[in-house]
């Protein structure tokens, strides 16, 4: 797909152009040019690492405003389970999804059900030596499009499986529109914890078109919902998920969840990129990985609320109080045999910036950059504005940067211009007088 969109976006006014950003951005997408950043489109994977970092908050994720729900006429709630980790002493996710009712929504429906739905799909897939092991799970967009951008060697292990997200969107349309309420009418609107999951539902590159109509920031709802929780009475039984599908919003929990013994889950996208640098190497024996870009996993996405720790902590006693008994459960039944849960298309190398489309060019520049770069420190101090002393040589041969941005190369031009001009004065034409000339100055 050729369009390019892309929920992480940068606000200059705030910028200071601090190198912060370029050095955690795990795909090199971020430079600073003219004391500003810049994002480069064709190489962010919107896993809002520049969101965290940025101490002035000059990067922000762009989601649907919750006023869009307005434009339908019956409007279907599909929350994270993340959501319900948010709110100080609330251990009931009833409470939550009755919340949501009362601030707008028609329908509310867990995507941690179907969550319960994919693992059971997940399952059957693990069961199929086709697949190229270790099997990496799809279920974060970043780190699919990590191993794009990065490790497309990789892309034959990813599990080909779309998301719990995509399956509630098509379950809660097809039992609605059973029900009696026309299609059109209904409007599906994911409350997310990632901006990545924004992106991955406005330009999906697996399936041919999602059922998502619009993906709201679990900020905006959180602020939405604390006036109405405080006053709120008995709330309705809208449970459908159990602790397995819940469990998928801190890391591991897909993993337990599919009862793998030889599997491993790696949070933080920098732990991440060392996994699958070793998977590359042939050095993990393992047979399911699930791979997650935020600390904690979705309960550390950057549209979160509350500390990802924290959060952690409240899921705990959220599982505890469901495995009790104490939730009431919705007595309802949604699940669709018609849902297609495989990617309708396959995955694709993502292909980042070329040095050029003339392959002898290429290769004369990739030779330039390789000379660029042995004459620069190698240091990776950020102070050019690119992340690395690699970037900067790889920047200078696209001709959008000058070895002087170096400030080491700087400083030696400089000195050699200095000592040049202290030459230039030993060397006098014979017209004029070194006495006349000093008199002069």
């Amino acid at each position: 797909m050729s369009t390019i969109f892309h929920s992480v976006t940068l606000d200059q006014n705030k910028c200071i152009g601090c190198t912060d950003c370029i050095k955690r951005c795990p795909t090199e997408a971020i430079r600073v040019r003219n004391s500003k950043a810049v994002i480069t489109d064709e190489r962010c994977i919107d896993c809002g690492m520049c969101i965290r970092v940025c101490r002035n908050n000059a990067k922000k994720a762009t989601t649907d405003s919750i006023d869009k729900i307005q434009l339908f006429k019956y409007k279907v709630a599909i929350p994270a389970p993340t959501l319900y980790t948010q709110f100080k002493n609330i251990v009931n996710p009833n409470v939550v999804l009755t919340g949501l009712k009362q601030i707008g929504f028609d329908e509310v429906f867990e995507v941690a059900k179907a969550a319960e739905v994919v693992t059971e799909y997940t399952k059957k897939l693990l069961q199929d030596n086709s697949i190229k092991r270790p099997i990496i799970s799809s279920a974060c967009p970043a780190i699919v499009k990590l191993i794009q951008m990065r490790f497309p060697s990789l892309i034959p292990n990813i599990i080909p499986v779309i998301s719990p997200k995509e399956a509630m969107a098509r379950y809660a349309k097809n039992y609605l529109v059973a029900q009696g309420i026309e299609e059109k009418s209904i409007g599906v609107f994911f409350i997310s914890p990632c901006a990545a999951k924004v992106t991955n539902s406005r330009v999906p590159e697996t399936i041919n078109n999602s059922y998502v109509d619009g993906v709201i920031s679990l900020k905006e709802v959180y602020l939405k919902l604390i006036p109405v929780l405080k006053k709120m009475g008995e709330p309705e039984a809208l449970l459908m998920s159990s602790v397995d599908g819940i469990g998928w919003a801190g890391i591991g929990g897909e993993g337990k969840a599919t009862k793998i013994e030889n599997h491993i889950a790696v949070d933080g996208i920098e732990n991440v990129i060392k996994v699958l640098e070793r998977i590359e190497d042939g050095k993990l024996d393992v047979d399911f990985i699930e791979c997650l870009a935020c600390v904690n996993g979705c309960l550390g996405g950057p549209l979160t609320v509350e500390d990802s720790f924290v959060a952690n902590n409240r899921m705990d006693k959220v599982k505890k109080y469901i495995k009790e008994g104490a939730a009431a459960k919705r007595p309802i039944h949604i699940y669709d045999e018609r849902v297609k849960l495989s990617w309708d298309l396959p995955l694709k190398t993502k292909q980042v910036l070329k040095l050029d489309d003339d392959m002898n060019k290429a290769l004369e520049k990739i030779e330039k950059l390789e000379m660029i770069y042995e004459t620069l420190p190698q240091i990776d101090c950020g102070s050019c504005g690119a992340p690395t002393c690699r970037a900067l040589a790889e920047d200078i041969v696209r001709d959008i940067a000058n070895i002087e941005d170096c400030v080491f190369m700087l400083r030696m031009k400089v000195r050699s211009m200095a000592e040049d001009m202290l030459t230039l004065t030993q060397k006098m034409p014979p017209s004029i007088s070194r006495k006349q000339l000093n008199k002069e100055i």
